[in-house]
């Protein structure tokens, strides 16, 4: 009786403990670009999915709009090019990340597939692949044996994704696919593009996901994993092996580490509207914002760029745009 006692005791006052967490957070302030990207006049971005920035500071946008594009822009904001329109592999934007290279990786969730481009904009590398638009084969006529798969397909078919959102790599250049609304797990291939392993399935447990939405690594070559829809982020190392969750920070859907020695975490609850600035133990250091539609205000983050502590890039789904954040000192 007194274990049952205390688990509802818990399950009682555990929710109420971390909204307060949440509530005392150190609020942050911060001012917001006005008019930051400068379109062409007959351009337009749809549902801004992805955001990324690369060492010269320019800024790459993965929308969605009647098509799947990726644009990119000067630091200032001023347009430079589409990269691969009309590609068959942009079917549904998620993400977009710029590694140490400034190669330029799009995640698409429609597709199944990640993209690497160099910073010419050419593909390079491809992971994963995109369903094949045609009809299945005929069935089986009853009493027939069907034939056995080709073997070299169902030894790959593992390695497809199915409906994948994010990567991020370690400093030994190993990527990290978060792999993402069907598969429940996280994939590891290697710098040369060959697959290491897998880990994780659907569930609730250590090392269990459900919605596997968001990626990132530290300086270390620990994993972070938004696991959106248990309101949580668990921290892996390189192997996969679990190390600890964070459950203070509501569903995260959009999770970026900054560059440097003394590396944060950001991460946006975007059912809240709110964005928390964590250290690498779990703490939350400061937290900002609101939804709405106004400047300064968020309609469903989907992803931060960070290229430092204090200079954020978020891509809204809901306002159409994305913002550059100017972040000043927390305050009690």
């Amino acid at each position: 009786m007194k274990r049952i006692a205390m688990v509802l005791w818990l399950s009682l006052t555990l929710p109420a403990l971390l909204h307060a967490q949440q509530s005392a957070a150190p609020e942050i302030s911060y001012d917001s670009a006005p008019n930051l990207l400068k379109l062409p006049a007959d351009l337009y971005l749809g549902e801004a999915a992805g955001v990324a920035v690369n060492s010269k500071g320019h800024i790459f946008v993965f929308t969605r709009s009647a098509q799947t594009r990726l644009f990119e822009f000067e630091p200032g904001g001023k347009f430079v090019r589409e990269i691969g329109k009309d590609l068959y592999g942009f079917s549904f934007a998620h993400t977009v990340r710029i590694d140490k290279d400034d190669n330029i990786w799009c995640v698409d969730e429609g597709a199944n597939m990640a993209i690497e481009f160099n910073p010419e904009g050419r593909v390079i590398t491809l992971y994963g692949r995109k369903p094949e638009s045609v009809e299945g084969a005929a069935p089986v006529a009853p009493g027939t044996t069907p034939p056995p798969p080709n073997p070299a397909f169902a030894a790959f078919s593992n390695r497809l994704f199915n409906r994948p959102t994010d990567v991020a790599w370690d400093a030994a250049g190993n990527s990290f696919f978060a792999d993402g609304y069907g598969n429940s797990r996280v994939v590891k291939y290697d710098k040369d593009g060959n697959w290491v392993k897998a880990w994780g399935q659907r569930g609730t447990g250590p090392g269990e996901f459900h919605t596997v939405h968001s990626i990132a690594t530290d300086a270390k070559g620990n994993v972070y994993v938004g696991d959106r829809e248990n309101n949580r982020i668990q921290v892996f190392d390189g192997e996969g092996t679990f190390l600890k969750e964070w459950t203070n920070i509501g569903a995260p859907w959009a999770i970026c580490i900054t560059p440097g020695p003394n590396q944060v975490l950001y991460t946006s609850d975007s059912n809240k509207g709110r964005i928390y600035k964590v250290d690498l133990n779990g703490n939350i250091l400061g937290a900002f914002g609101k939804p709405g539609k106004q400047l300064g205000q968020f309609g469903w983050v989907h992803e931060i760029a960070c290229p430092s502590e204090n200079t954020l890039f978020v891509a809204e789904l809901l306002n159409w745009r994305v913002q550059k954040l100017s972040l000043h000192s927390a305050s009690k």
